[in-house]
């Protein structure tokens, strides 16, 4: 069978030593470099749900797929090559359900999918983002390698380049949050501006929906860290079942008034970071249904119903 965690963790480590070897030769070889760390961080990925079992990294909509990652592929006569595997966006939705809180969660829009998509379907790339790309796939990899046993030795030569990257990933990112707010200020000018300030507040609550998406869990409405308007704080919805609360683990902010929008790591770069944990006055069973704060029987309630929600 080569749905195999090993051998999915050595691939890793070869796309990745050429992700780096595209990288430092400069910006000519930068479409390979963020394509070649995406699949790097995709086998990865694999190589973890994989060492669980085979059948986690298969298309669950194709049974055959599923019969040979149970290893009866004889059955159907199922060929390697026809295979079919879940793609980087999948498998690491899978990963961080299964580790909660170790890897980050994944950011809406995601640089490193995107890049990586880009180069492979249409030659393109975001060339402004390339090494928001990296660092965004080093935050990934690095949890993997402590859950597969695999030492620093999967950099290679380009440890050095690794730990500098993380370095200047961070400053990166701040400054691309100053750039976020800034253009979120001119933003909000442009649109109230000219409105008396007096009734700038009542146009504004009058125009601005603060309602969330369909697809968001939860959203918390929060002062915009931009303007004088109130966006929302939307993420995961957790039980605290020591303190029967029910907790928002946030993972985006968005202002629809000045159309600021953060991702999961910025959130804790602000000058008010927005990044921790939310008590919600939300009573649990109004939550989870089935929630009962007097049975104590069961010590992983808590991970049964934060597994229901994802």
């Amino acid at each position: 069978m080569h749905l195999d965690a090993e051998q999915l963790a050595l691939s890793s480590g070869k796309w990745m030593t050429a992700a780096f070897a595209a990288f430092v030769d400069g910006p000519s070889s930068e479409d390979m470099a963020v394509h070649h760390a995406g699949v790097a961080t995709e086998h990865l990925l694999k190589a973890f749900l994989a060492g669980i079992h085979p059948s986690l990294i298969v298309d669950s909509k194709d049974f055959p797929s599923l019969v040979y990652a149970a290893g009866r592929g004889g059955l159907l006569q199922v060929r390697e090559s026809r295979v079919k595997t879940i793609q980087l966006g999948e498998a690491y939705t899978r990963a961080q359900k299964l580790l909660k809180g170790k890897i980050p969660p994944r950011p809406d829009p995601w640089p490193l999918a995107d890049a990586r998509n880009g180069v492979a379907h249409a030659g393109y790339h975001d060339r402004a983002e390339v090494i928001q790309v990296f660092t965004s796939s080093i935050k990934v990899i690095d949890p993997l390698l402590v859950e597969l046993g695999i030492g620093p030795q999967y950099w290679g030569d380009h440890k050095a380049l690794h730990d500098e990257l993380l370095i200047e990933g961070v400053e990166a990112a701040r400054v691309r949050v100053e750039q976020k707010l800034a253009r979120a200020r001119r933003v909000f000018m442009q649109r109230y501006g000219h409105i008396d300030e007096k009734q700038r507040k009542l146009v504004v609550t009058s125009t601005v929906a603060i309602t969330a998406p369909g697809y968001i869990e939860h959203a918390e409405p929060t002062s915009c860290p931009a303007c004088p308007s109130t966006g929302l704080l939307a993420g995961a919805l957790f039980l605290d079942s020591e303190r029967h609360v029910v907790v928002l683990s946030p993972a985006i902010f968005h202002c629809s008034a000045c159309d600021l929008r953060l991702g999961p790591e910025e959130l804790d770069m602000l000058a008010v970071p927005l990044g921790d944990d939310v008590d919600l006055d939300v009573p649990p069973e109004d939550v989870f249904d089935g929630y009962d704060r007097d049975d104590d029987s069961d010590d992983d309630g808590e991970s049964d119903y934060v597994d229901s929600l994802l």
